[in-house]
Order: structure tokens, then C-alpha cells, then sequence
């Protein structure tokens, strides 16, 4: 009876090798999915991507169908959406929520109702959103100003980065236009962060320029 031997070990089997993986969607890299940091009582960043087929979400009736949903989404779960921007293939979104689950369902409804509300405009079916969502998790009350900063301005940030002209004035895609809508298309901060700490930031800042 012959004994076949075992082979030696080449090395190309097993561990990372060049290529393998998930592919990119749509010829860009996707979010890694790597557990989602945990916190107690946090504020967010979070950022949505459309798939290109999707029409321009600050289109009129898109943006329309998106107001529902925030109408809608605004405050589940503990979650709350303070502040958005909508910008053509993507949404900001500055966000409160008692932990890393209760945003994680509060962020799958508010996608399943801005999926519908959309897919309901286009006459479509299917996926809308390109990939899972990204959130960042705002430590610091300078952080925390910047961001929203970021998400007020977004049409601008998008202009100059373009080198198109600057538009001036409220961007009507985003939450500070609709301040006074009913029903409400954004929730009131109650984390101290976004309460106060932000307020407190701007007021040191003007000493310090003072």
C-alpha cells in the first residue's frame, strides 16, 4: 500500500492576498464592515449614498418624497435627526442616539421609508442606497461645531470644491430652511453636546478673537 506524502507548505494558501475581497460598488470602494464603534448617549455624523441610477435627491420631488420620510424618522428608538443636508447623491445627517443599536434601527427605518418614498417617484424597485451608512461619533465640542458647520455649509463646501461659484444665503435642501415646518421635519438636540457644549465653543472662540 503506498503512503502519499504530504506536500510541503508553498505559502499561497490562507491569509490576505492582492485582490481578494469585495469588489467595489459602482467603481468606488465601500464602507468596511467592521463592528460599529459602541457609545452611550452620542452624537453623530452620518453620512447616506445613493446608487448612481437614483435621481438627483434636491430634485423637487424627490426632496418632497424625502421630507416625508424625515417627517416620519426624525425621532425613533431614542434616535433623534437634528440637522440634515441633501445634496445630489448623498444626505448628511447630524444625529443623537442613546447607543449603537437603537441608531442602527433607527437609521434601517429612516432608509426603508427614504427608499420607498424614492423607488415611489421613479416608478422603480430595487436597492437605492449605494452601501451602508457611515457615522462618526462627535467627541468634542470642537468637533461638534465643526460638523455642524460642515453640514449647514454643504452646498457651498460642494461649490468651491467644483470651483463653481459660491451660492449665498440658506440652502432649501437643508434642515435650517425648514426650521418652522409642520410637522416637523427634525428633532430638538437633549444630549449636552449639541445643547450647550456647542454654544460654549462659539462663546470662547469670540473671547479668544476678542
Amino acid at each position: 500500500m503506498q503512503i502519499q506524502q504530504a506536500q510541503p507548505r508553498t505559502g499561497r494558501w490562507g491569509g490576505a492576498r492582492s485582490g481578494a475581497g469585495r469588489k467595489p460598488h459602482h467603481g468606488r470602494a465601500g464602507v468596511p464592515h467592521r463592528p460599529r464603534r459602541r457609545f452611550r448617549g452620542g452624537t453623530l455624523h452620518v453620512t447616506v449614498r445613493v446608487r448612481r441610477e437614483i435621481w438627483s435627491l434636491r430634485g423637487h420631488r424627490c426632496f418632497r418624497a424625502l421630507r416625508r420620510s424625515f417627517a416620519r424618522g426624525c425621532e425613533r428608538f431614542g434616535f433623534r435627526l437634528i440637522h440634515f443636508s441633501v445634496q445630489g447623491n448623498h444626505a448628511h445627517f447630524i444625529v443623537e442616539a442613546p447607543d449603537a443599536g437603537s441608531l442602527g434601527r433607527a437609521m434601517k427605518g429612516l432608509e426603508v421609508r427614504m427608499a420607498r418614498a424614492l423607488n415611489k417617484v421613479m416608478s422603480r424597485k430595487g436597492a437605492v442606497f449605494a452601501d451602508r451608512y457611515t457615522a462618526r461619533l462627535l467627541t468634542s465640542t470642537r468637533e461638534a461645531s465643526y460638523m455642524l458647520q460642515w453640514v449647514r455649509d454643504n452646498r457651498a463646501v460642494h461649490a468651491l470644491q467644483r470651483q463653481r461659484p459660491v451660492p449665498q444665503g440658506l440652502d432649501p435642501r437643508c434642515s435650517c430652511w425648514w426650521r418652522d415646518h409642520w410637522p416637523p421635519l427634525t428633532a430638538q438636540p437633549r444630549y449636552w453636546l449639541l445643547r450647550a457644549g456647542v454654544e460654549i465653543h462659539r462663546m470662547r472662540r469670540l473671547r479668544a478673537a476678542a
